[in-house]
């Protein structure tokens, strides 16, 4: 469904039918991009419930403010934005748990090499002690993919900025890694 999603004439006309009230079009949009928003939500909020509320409420908006949209071949990175905008706004609004599950699936491949496992669990915590802000750079650029003029566009700064504060997130990891 993606490669047709990203089919820039195919995009448009889903686009516009979707503007005009088209369900079927709306749905095959959701179809194509609601995992990317789920990816994206979840690393802000580390939390697959807080997630999918976030992707949801991102759906509501966009459809909503779909016939806002002026360049219908940036939709995958308006639509991201929008869900991490929602999921920075949940992750707010949650109150602080003493307590946090973090979900670990077993892996055959760490079966012998515990070690690869520890590293993850370690760079897991790492992120979420990151900001709201910090981890929604991190999963637009690395998780989604999109690059430093893709971000800037969908929030509204420089790629240049967009950029260094990667960097310093970036370096703000290391730094925990290295002290873990």
């Amino acid at each position: 469904m993606r490669a047709m999603a990203e089919d820039s004439a195919s995009l448009e006309l889903l686009v516009a039918g979707a503007c005009a009230g088209d369900d079927a079009a709306f749905t095959r949009l959701v179809a194509a991009y609601h995992e990317d928003l789920l990816r994206v939500a979840f690393v802000i909020t580390g939390d697959a419930d807080m997630a999918a509320d976030a992707a949801q409420l991102a759906w509501q908006t966009a459809w909503r403010k779909l016939r806002n949209l002026r360049e219908p071949d940036r939709l995958r990175s308006w639509l991201v934005a929008i869900a991490a905008n929602e999921a920075r706004q949940l992750t707010r609004r949650q109150r602080r748990r003493s307590v946090v599950e973090i979900a670990v699936a077993p892996e055959s491949s760490t079966a012998g090499e515990p070690t690869g496992a520890i590293s993850r669990l370690d760079l897991t915590n790492a992120i979420n002690r990151l900001t709201p802000d910090d981890r929604e750079l991190i999963a637009l650029r690395y998780v989604m993919g999109l690059d430093s003029f893709e971000i800037a566009a969908a929030r509204g700064r420089s790629a240049s900025g967009i950029r260094a504060r990667i960097a310093r997130v970036l370096a703000q990891l290391r730094r925990e890694l290295d002290r873990d």
